[in-house]
C-alpha cells in the first residue's frame, strides 16, 4: 500500500512517500503540510526529521526501499558512508568506486537520490569544496551543512536497506 504525508521542516515542506512500510521518496515540495493524521513509518519519519533539525539526531532508523540502477545503488552506498558534519567530492566518490573518470555519472546518480536529507547527498561538494547542485536548492544544501557543522562529533547516518 502506498501512502504519503507532507511534513513541515525548518527548510520547507517535504513529501514523504511510503510503500508497504518502506520509505521510497523524501523530497522538498511546495505542497501544503498534510492535515490528516498519520502513524507508523510516516510518524517515525516526522519525529526523526524533527530531532535531526533540532540537532538531536544524527542516525536515522527508517526502512528504505530504493529503486534505481546498480550503479546508482553503488553511488548511494558511498554517499551513505559520509560521516555527519563532513563533505566529500564527486571525484572522491568516483575514485572510491574504482573509476576516477566517472565524475559526471556520479553527479547524475547523486542528483537522482530519491531520499533527501536521510541519504545525505547534501554532503557532496565540488572538487575544491564549492557547493554544487542540490535538488532542494543550494540554499538548503548550505543550511543542512551548517546545521551539521554545529556538532562535528556526530555519528555516521545509517539507513536500513
Amino acid at each position: 500500500m502506498r501512502e504519503y504525508a507532507v511534513l513541515e521542516t525548518p527548510l520547507g515542506n517535504v513529501r514523504a512517500e511510503v510503500w508497504d512500510g518502506y520509505l521510497v521518496s523524501l523530497k522538498f515540495t511546495e505542497e501544503d503540510p498534510t492535515n490528516d493524521s498519520f502513524d507508523g513509518i510516516l510518524m517515525d519519519i516526522w519525529i526523526q526529521l524533527g530531532l535531526y533539525f533540532q540537532g538531536k539526531l544524527k542516525t536515522f532508523d527508517v526502512p528504505v526501499a530504493l529503486g534505481g540502477t546498480d550503479f546508482q545503488h553503488k553511488v548511494w552506498m558511498e554517499v551513505n558512508k559520509i560521516p555527519f558534519g563532513q563533505t566529500v567530492s564527486y571525484q572522491k566518490i568516483a575514485i572510491n568506486l574504482g573509476n576516477p573518470q566517472a565524475v559526471r555519472a556520479v553527479g547524475t546518480a547523486v542528483g537522482a537520490n530519491p531520499i533527501l536529507i536521510m541519504l545525505p547527498c547534501h554532503r557532496i561538494v565540488g572538487q575544491y569544496g564549492q557547493l554544487t547542485g542540490y535538488a532542494g536548492g543550494i540554499w538548503r544544501k548550505s543550511k543542512l551543512l551548517e546545521l551539521e557543522q554545529k556538532d562535528k562529533i556526530g555519528k555516521q547516518v545509517q539507513l536500513n536497506f
